[in-house]
C-alpha cells in the first residue's frame, strides 16, 4: 500500500502515541468509496497515530444497518444519516451526534423522462427504487409531505430495495431511482444513459434537505471521561482528514482506492466522486449546525406517517467538537 510521508516532528509523535494507542472502530454509512475521504486520509497519513489512536474503519453496504453495528458492540462509532440515527433513537437506541462534517445534502431522485414525471407530485402510481436499512427515511418523509402514500397502491408509490447498483433503474424494474449526486447517478451516465433522458429531483429543492454521514456514538459510553477523551481526538484527526482532502481531492481520490479490498471502484469514479463530495462538506471542525439539525426533524416529523413522533431530547451534542477544536 502506498505510503504517503509524515514530517519527521509528526513521526516522533507519532512513536511516543504508539507506546499506548487506543482502539476505535467506526462503522462506514457505505461501502469503501470517496464519500468517507477523510477517514481514510488520516489512517493514511497518521492523523490517527498522531492522536494516540488505533483506528479500524469497516465498510458498509446495502445490507448493514450501521445502528445495529452500534448496538451491538462491534464499533465505537458511526457515520449514519440524520434521519436513520434519529428512528432509531426514538425506538430506544441512544445515539448521539458528537460530529456533522457533511452540512449539505447530495441526494436526489432520477427518473426515466419518458414515464411523464415531471414533478414529485408525479410519482403517485409509480415504483422507486431506494437503499433500506434506515436510508430510505428522508424518502418516506418527503412523500409525507406530499401526501403520497408508500403502499403500493395505484395512488401511492411501490418502494423497492435497492442494491450497490442502480440496475433497477436501467432493468426498467423502478421508473425512478434515489442516487446521490457523487455516485449513482453517474452510474446510470457510465452506463450509456444521456442527460436528456432523464429527470433528477434535488432533494434539498424541495424542502428536504436532511442532515448526512454525521458522527453517532452511544449516550451511555459518552458519559465515560475516558471513552469522550478518545472521540475528541478520533474527530479532531478525522477533520484534519477532511481538511486535507478537500485540498488534494486526486491524492485523496487515491488513497481510497488504496483501501478498496474489493476492487470494485475504478480511479475516474472516485476522482469524480471526491470533487462532488468536497462541495457536502465543510471542514469547519464538525459542528452540527442546529438550524440544519431543526430543519431535518422539521421533515421527520411532517406528514401523517411521520418518521419520528416527537422531537429528539439530547440527540446531539457539541463538546466534542468544542474540545477538538481547543
Amino acid at each position: 500500500m502506498k505510503k504517503t510521508l509524515i514530517p519527521a516532528l509528526a513521526l516522533g509523535m507519532a512513536a511516543g502515541a504508539a507506546q499506548a494507542q487506543d482502539e476505535v472502530t467506526l462503522q462506514l454509512q457505505w461501502v469503501t468509496q470517496a464519500q468517507f475521504a477523510g477517514y481514510y486520509v488520516a489512517l493514511e497519513n497518521g492523523y490517527y497515530e498522531e492522536e494516540g489512536l488505533d483506528v479500524t474503519i469497516l465498510p458498509g453496504g446495502p445490507d448493514i444497518a450501521p445502528p445495529q453495528v452500534l448496538a451491538g458492540g462491534a464499533a465505537d462509532a458511526m457515520l449514519n444519516w440524520m434521519p436513520s440515527a434519529l428512528a432509531a433513537r426514538e425506538r430506544g437506541l441512544p445515539v448521539v451526534n458528537i460530529a456533522q462534517p457533511f452540512v449539505r445534502s447530495g441526494l436526489q431522485l432520477t427518473c426515466w423522462a419518458d414515464t411523464g414525471i415531471t414533478e414529485p407530485a408525479d410519482l403517485a402510481g409509480h415504483t422507486v427504487a431506494h437503499w433500506f436499512f434506515g436510508n430510505e427515511y428522508t424518502f418516506l418523509g418527503w412523500m409525507n409531505q406530499l401526501g403520497i402514500p408508500v403502499d403500493g397502491s395505484e395512488t401511492g408509490v411501490t418502494l423497492l430495495q435497492a442494491g450497490f447498483n442502480v440496475d433497477p433503474l436501467l432493468q426498467r424494474q423502478a421508473d425512478c431511482i434515489s442516487t446521490m449526486t457523487y455516485n449513482e447517478y453517474w452510474q446510470i451516465i457510465d452506463a450509456g444513459v444521456s442527460p436528456e433522458e432523464l429527470v433528477t429531483f434535488r432533494y434539498s429543492d424541495y424542502g428536504v434537505d436532511t442532515l448526512e454521514d454525521g458522527i453517532w456514538v452511544l449516550e451511555e459510553n459518552l458519559n465515560d471521561p475516558a471513552f469522550f477523551d478518545k472521540m475528541v481526538r478520533f474527530v479532531r484527526a478525522s477533520m484534519r482528514g477532511w481538511v486535507w482532502a478537500a485540498e488534494n481531492p486526486a491524492e485523496a481520490a487515491m488513497i481510497v482506492l488504496d483501501y478498496d479490498e474489493t476492487g470494485a471502484q475504478t480511479e475516474e469514479h472516485q476522482l469524480r466522486m471526491m470533487g462532488e463530495i468536497a462541495l457536502l462538506v465543510d471542514a469547519n471542525g464538525g459542528t452540527l449546525d442546529e438550524e440544519s439539525y431543526a430543519r431535518t426533524v422539521r421533515t421527520l416529523l411532517e406528514g401523517g406517517d411521520a418518521v419520528i413522533t416527537a422531537e429528539p431530547t439530547g440527540a446531539w451534542t457539541h463538546a466534542v467538537t468544542d474540545a477538538a477544536l481547543n
